[in-house]
């Protein structure tokens, strides 16, 4: 299994740092869009799982509606310089994103309710689908646009956003083996059995040195990137531990079997989808004096 893990970890992260690194923010988004889905299905087939449909077509739509509206988060006029574009209207050039993102919210609920009364589903299930279909747009979708969002945050959005995934590589990699080692008392035995203190005490160390080693690349004090990481760790592991609550109610070890060693999509990027918007929000909060 171990070798499955790293065989797939080095292909996939020289793609991933190149992505980040060398293109533009709309190859980002389109990256992002394709993961957003892969992931979203997953999720769906974890509702499946448990006798529990969605209405995967409507909720996808929205869902990339969310990651096009922030990958269009440019102009004059709002907040942080973040206005959009994404439609040539003379009522949205200049509309925050934040205010967008709700629209869209408001899209899908009106759709949700249309597919609620005039589909022909059993009335028994129409309850279960709403809200499989909100906690996807809500707990997956919605987080991972942050990582468009922080791409074009700023001049050093494409190494923000490499820090957000590197302190999540590194501090995956050493709860991983840290937690192998020397795991003896269990941080969620209810949740993730085999996740320990120790080895959460490992990822957060694993993401402290990257902080350490970032603060010669990216024009931050070092004290904000050891705040980022250290929250962004937090963060990370309790997307972790909350995309195996997901499986441990469906019943399933795996979110899917794309990435051999690593199960699925959501898998791989469970820690990623709270870890990315708490970076953001230190950023747009805090200013730790970007240059």
């Amino acid at each position: 299994m171990t070798w499955k893990r790293v065989a797939t970890a080095l292909v996939l992260i020289p793609m991933v740092v190149g992505l980040v690194l060398f293109t533009p923010t709309w190859v980002v988004a389109v990256a992002t869009a394709v993961v957003t889905v892969l992931a979203l299905w997953e999720y769906f087939a974890l509702g499946a799982a448990i006798g529990h449909g969605a209405y995967p077509v409507w909720t996808t739509f929205c869902s990339l509606l969310l990651v096009f509206a922030a990958a269009s988060s440019f102009g004059p006029g709002s907040y942080l310089g973040m206005g959009v574009k994404f439609f040539e209207s003379p009522f949205l050039i200049s509309l925050p994103s934040e205010i967008f993102a709700v629209e869209i919210f408001f899209l899908f609920i009106l759709g949700l309710t249309a597919l609620s009364l005039w589909t022909h589903r059993p009335l028994v299930e129409v309850l279960p689908s709403a809200g499989i279909s909100a906690s996807a747009l809500l707990l997956v979708a919605f987080p991972l646009s942050y990582a468009v969002r922080l791409r074009a945050l700023h001049e050093s959005g494409p190494r923000l956003l490499l820090f957000a995934l590197v302190i999540t590589w590194a501090g995956d990699t050493a709860a991983y083996f840290v937690g192998r080692a020397m795991g003896k008392h269990p941080l969620a035995p209810h949740i993730s059995p085999k996740k320990t203190w120790e080895g959460s005490v490992g990822g957060m160390v694993g993401s402290l040195l990257v902080a350490w080693a970032f603060s010669y690349w990216i024009a931050i004090p070092l004290r904000h990137l050891v705040a980022m990481a250290v929250i962004g760790n937090v963060a990370g592991q309790m997307g972790d531990l909350l995309e195996s609550a997901y499986k441990r109610s469906a019943g399933v070890k795996d979110s899917g079997g794309l990435l051999p060693g690593h199960g699925g999509v959501l898998d791989r990027i469970d820690a990623l989808i709270l870890c990315i918007p708490v970076i953001w929000y230190y950023v747009v909060l805090v200013n730790p004096g970007l240059s």
